[in-house]
């Protein structure tokens, strides 16, 4: 298995919209991969050094995706590892401010006299 994944192994990306399956570009990528995932095979986008976010950002801008026939078929291609990628949370909510509750019986008795 180590053998196959050295020679044509992908990385599947989790992306908003499903899977993909990237192509490492070359054979020493294909190496630095197995080694980055080595002990695990799903890693958080967020745990990865900022060497390695970028090396798998760059491969998703180079649109090198496996194709699904490719990996559907009988020469299915094994994956290296797996790299959890969560979109930013960019609109979340205001939040209420905590206000201690010797602060809010304060408030309420300076209210009521």
């Amino acid at each position: 298995m180590f053998i196959e994944k050295l020679a044509g192994g992908v990385v599947q990306v989790q992306t908003p919209i499903g899977p993909r399956y990237v192509l490492p570009s070359s054979f020493l990528q294909r190496v630095y991969l197995l080694w980055m995932f080595r002990n695990f095979p799903i890693l958080p986008h967020a745990v990865l050094s900022r060497r390695q976010q970028r090396m798998i950002d760059r491969m998703c801008s180079e649109q090198r995706f496996a194709s699904s026939v490719y990996l559907a078929g009988a020469d299915e291609a094994p994956v290296i590892g797996i790299v959890e990628q969560r979109p930013a949370v960019t609109n979340l909510p205001p939040r209420r401010p905590v206000v201690s509750e010797s602060r809010a019986m304060a408030a309420g008795a300076q209210q009521q006299s």
